[in-house]
């Protein structure tokens, strides 16, 4: 039997739907449904030439990858591949045919530099290094145990210091776009990111299928967005916060903290059992955050990089 690489059917249910399965297997800290692999697929910007690719062996589909070039980076030519198979069907060579696949995709398109995550295994950090790529930085996945755990009481905001739902910006989420657009542009990252296309963001951000406005939480100070949390969920009992950030001339105050507190409490008591997030090893301000929550450390990825050319 003969491995091969085709596209994602996006009018194909099933095919979306083991797409997903396949990818919650081989990274279960990451909240994988249909709908937002779709979402991925229809909503990220021509210019980002996005592809999601299967890898199958007689009608099974052993590992999947999503690819495309860095659309929103000020440096041209940046091209990631993020490519995962399933744990029990290894060593058949479907990464390796995935990796040519989406190498090619890549260059064709104009990319001198690729990144790629790795699952911190050895068998994982060998076979991108065989590839040709270097190890660059790492990133942890951490959870919590909201049916168990024990969170921070949830405290009153100080004097000028109020607590709103994403809901409350339904009409007009550009002040949050403000805030989001500044806190990527300091995560710790090997790519630099200019985030300021409010309709992309529109798209890819607030309108994901997965984000829970009424969930999300934003902080605000003499009535300006100063924090907040942005909260998606699986639509049964995982959430996960896809940013937590503080405006710059609002950090050290302990806003980030004020608005992950009030999301976790209201994901707890809409009977979310477990949260789930993840963070830079050097982002040491929101490793710490969310330690002081209880989160533990459930996986690390290792980012690796390779110049084309």
């Amino acid at each position: 039997m003969t491995v091969t690489v085709r596209d994602l059917r996006t009018d194909d249910r099933a095919d979306v739907e083991t797409f997903a399965h396949v990818r919650r297997l081989a990274l279960p800290f990451i909240l994988w449904t249909p709908e937002a692999i779709l979402h991925a697929l229809t909503r990220t910007p021509p210019e980002a030439h996005f592809r999601s690719l299967l890898a199958e062996e007689d009608g099974e589909v052993l590992g999947t990858a999503q690819i495309g070039l860095v659309h929103d980076s000020p440096e041209p030519g940046q091209g990631f591949l993020n490519i995962y198979v399933h744990p029990e069907r290894t060593g058949r060579g479907a990464g390796r045919l995935l990796v040519r696949a989406s190498e090619q995709h890549l260059a064709a398109r104009g990319a001198t530099k690729l990144f790629a995550w790795a699952i911190d295994e050895p068998a994982n950090r060998a076979f991108a290094e065989h590839h040709g790529y270097r190890s660059s930085r790492s990133a942890h996945f951490l959870r919590l145990d909201l049916a168990n755990g024990t969170l921070p009481p949830l405290e009153d905001p100080p004097s000028g210091v109020e607590l709103r739902t994403g809901a409350d910006f339904a009409d007009d989420p550009r002040p949050l776009f403000a805030v989001d657009s500044e806190t990527m542009a300091d995560e710790p990252s090997d790519v630099d990111v200019e985030f300021t296309d409010y309709e992309a963001w529109l798209e890819e951000t607030w309108r994901h299928p997965q984000l829970s406005p009424e969930l999300t939480s934003v902080v605000l100070v003499d009535g300006r967005p100063a924090a907040f949390t942005l909260a998606r969920t699986d639509g049964r009992t995982s959430y996960g916060t896809a940013m937590t950030g503080t405006g710059r001339a609002f950090r050290g105050r302990g806003l980030a903290k004020l608005a992950k507190n009030d999301s976790l409490h209201r994901a707890r008591a809409a009977g979310f059992t477990e949260a789930l997030t993840g963070n830079d090893t050097g982002n040491g301000p929101m490793l710490a955050i969310n330690k002081w929550f209880g989160y533990e450390v459930c996986g690390t990825e290792v980012r690796y990089v390779r110049e084309l050319g």
